[in-house]
């Protein structure tokens, strides 16, 4: 048995999938495709049965490669006669658009339950709708009214889900109209559109009313959508976002730090030195530690992200930016994947394929890297943290998070500047039209939001965090290792010199392990990148940490934290403060403002992402436009951190 559920977008579809599947959900991808699959299991009557959750869409005629994920799925369905039931979502204060799609899927005859969802706003805008005239224009199909928001009306749905399972049961098989051969037939079934678009509005004329008094709850978009006022509104909810993310996360990020260095001593007071003990406090642990500290600004970021979109406030963002992007070559359906591309340009990327003109989707694919995503957050706040100081500039604002809202609006803009150059180049007549439905305000629903963060710690702590890990082992075994003539030639040298004559025990351990380090296997690979990039301000160290990032930008942190674990007593580590205080022989600090800013700057270009090319490849079908992409933006990263450290 397969239960699909259908909506149109902003229906509340999501939330009612996490209602009924609770934590038995898995995410995947279609068949052939990198649109995003969801499924769960929900219990029906003492069983339990798969729920499909599709891309929402106003049509099952496709004309965008999500559409077309449903359209591809029925007819499969069809092919193998799968016994099916629907359950079609629609917003309660749009019936006629969710009516529309509904009479599509009912003309094949699956049976169906029909879920009139977020009643709650409904009756707020003073929309009113006959559930017993409805259910019996619609005859032998259920209707069931849910804010599925706070789970009102979850019993009755499992009713009618159960009933439909039964019916479906005992025909057992994919029930098809008669004047429907086969689902790719539906095709032409389209030349009706205006006249099932008019069906569905004279149905709702004979079950809504409305009350004309509430059509003032628009006017707020009156100044959140303004050509000006609404782009300094959306800057300011930005620049305090990243301020909040600054200045939230300071506390727990130094405990989890503490934390760690608290188990690093028991580690080292328990067990005897030698190469175990070094590999837990000066590799693993560093290297967990650079994991975690960033948990809180992470989820932080991704709160305030899902309740700008749980509210509705981020549809009117989108809506604003399509007057901004235009210009350059894209629309607004590349507003979301270029938003989606700050948290993971992969999935960013991904979401071009809901583009329908071609230009416009490689234009967008092309400059989605550019936007800072989640991965970037470590490396930014661990070099803010160290060359910004924290202070004040008004009010609650900070120099910090004006920095990070800088770094981000960099990004930004260096994208909207490539997307142009794009525009002239590439050859196309025309332009698409965007046109999409704002959504009305609503409370934030908690549980969604929540589930939205842990998800993405999961995704941060299991998949970066697993490749931050094992690069801190390699790294550690790659510094503490070298060859032994060369490394015991240069410690003979060290000892005869009269610094270390005058040097306390532990200053001379310190030497002695700057020296090893530097000899290693990963010092000379570091010596030798050391020409290329210190015209950029960074030393062999960085060289490392920038080299070994490129298969996760986040292993940046990770690296700088075992390489500077060689410089501490066993247990006794903190990054932020060894940065600080890290000086060249000549007594110069190596994280200066200068130098800082030009680490940060490159990281906003360098395309440091091993997997994002790969997406991009399977995306364009060849290595031309991610080979490009790799090579401009790594020459935009060296020339921009180039001319930043000059200027700072």
């Amino acid at each position: 048995m397969n239960l699909l559920l259908f909506g149109n977008p902003n229906c509340g579809k999501s939330t009612l999938f996490n209602l009924l599947t609770g934590m038995r959900q898995k995410v995947g991808n279609f068949p052939g495709v990198t649109v995003d699959k969801k499924t769960g299991l929900v219990a029906v009557g003492g069983q339990s049965i798969s729920l499909t959750d599709y891309p929402g869409t106003y049509s099952i005629y496709p004309k965008s490669s999500e559409e077309k994920v449903v359209f591809d799925a029925l007819n499969e369905l069809y092919q193998q006669q799968q016994p099916t039931v629907g359950l079609v979502v629609v917003d309660a204060s749009n019936l006629d658009r969710g009516l529309f799609l509904f009479s599509q899927l009912a003309d094949l005859k699956i049976p169906l339950v029909l879920i009139v969802n977020m009643i709650d706003l409904a009756d707020r805008n003073g929309i009113t709708i006959d559930q017993q005239s409805l259910s019996k224009e619609l005859s032998c199909t259920p209707v069931v009214f849910m804010n599925a928001r706070v789970g009102l009306g979850k019993n009755r749905l499992l009713q009618a889900i159960e009933q439909q399972v039964k019916n479906q049961s005992a025909e057992n098989h994919f029930s098809v109209n008669e004047h429907i051969l086969a689902i790719e037939d539906l095709m032409q079934q389209e030349n009706d559109a205006l006249a099932r678009s008019a069906k569905a509005k004279e149905l709702c004329k004979k079950v809504v009313t409305k009350n004309e008094t509430t059509q003032s709850k628009r006017r707020i978009d009156q100044w959140l959508t303004h050509p000006v006022l609404g782009y300094v509104i959306f800057s300011l909810v930005l620049i305090t976002i990243f301020q909040a993310v600054f200045t939230l996360s300071a506390f727990p990020m130094d405990y989890i730090e503490q934390g760690l260095q608290w188990v690093s001593q028991q580690i080292a007071q328990s067990l005897p030195e030698g190469a175990v003990q070094d590999l837990l406090c000066g590799g693993i642990i560093p290297g967990i530690t650079g994991v975690l500290v960033f948990i809180p600004q992470i989820a932080l970021l991704f709160f305030f992200i899902a309740l700008l979109e749980d509210s509705g406030y981020l549809s009117r963002a989108v809506f604003l930016m399509d007057r901004l992007v235009r210009p350059f070559g894209m629309n607004g359906r590349s507003v979301v994947p270029l938003l989606s591309s700050m948290a993971c340009a992969i999935p960013g990327i991904m979401a071009t394929r809901g583009i329908p003109n071609s230009k416009e989707r490689l234009i967008t694919l092309f400059v989605a890297p550019l936007m800072s995503c989640s991965a970037r957050i470590p490396v930014y706040t661990l070099l803010i943290s160290v060359v910004i100081p924290e202070k004040r500039i008004v009010g609650f604002m900070q120099l910090q998070g004006l920095v990070l809202f800088a770094l981000y609006a960099l990004g930004i803009i260096a994208a909207l500047l490539i997307a142009w150059l794009l525009k002239q180049l590439l050859k196309q007549e025309g332009q698409s039209i965007y046109l999409m439905e704002i959504p009305d305000f609503k409370s934030p629903h908690w549980r969604n939001i929540f589930t939205t963060i842990f998800d993405k710690i999961k995704v941060f702590v299991l998949e970066a965090g697993g490749i931050i890990l094992a690069l801190s082992i390699v790294i550690w075994a790659l510094s503490n290792y070298g060859p032994s003539q060369e490394r015991e030639n240069a410690l003979q040298q060290l000892k005869s010199e009269k610094q270390y004559g005058i040097a306390t025990k532990d200053d001379r351990q310190l030497l002695e392990s700057a020296v090893l380090l530097e000899h290693s296997y990963l010092g000379k690979f570091g010596k030798t990148l050391e020409p290329a990039i210190a015209p950029l301000g960074y030393d062999w160290k960085i060289g490392i940490a920038i080299g070994s990032s490129f298969l996760a930008r986040e292993v940046f942190v990770g690296t700088l934290s075992t390489l500077y674990a060689h410089h501490e007593e066993a247990g006794e580590f903190s990054l932020r403060e060894k940065l600080k205080n890290e000086t060249f022989p000549d007594g110069r600090n190596k994280f200066t403002l200068a130098s800082g800013i030009s680490l940060m700057v490159f990281y906003v270009f360098a395309l440091q992402c091993l997997s994002t090319l790969a997406v991009s490849r399977r995306e364009t079908g060849s290595w031309r436009i991610p080979l490009l992409q790799l090579s401009l933006y790594g020459v935009l990263a060296y020339g921009m951190s180039l001319l930043c450290y000059q200027l700072f």
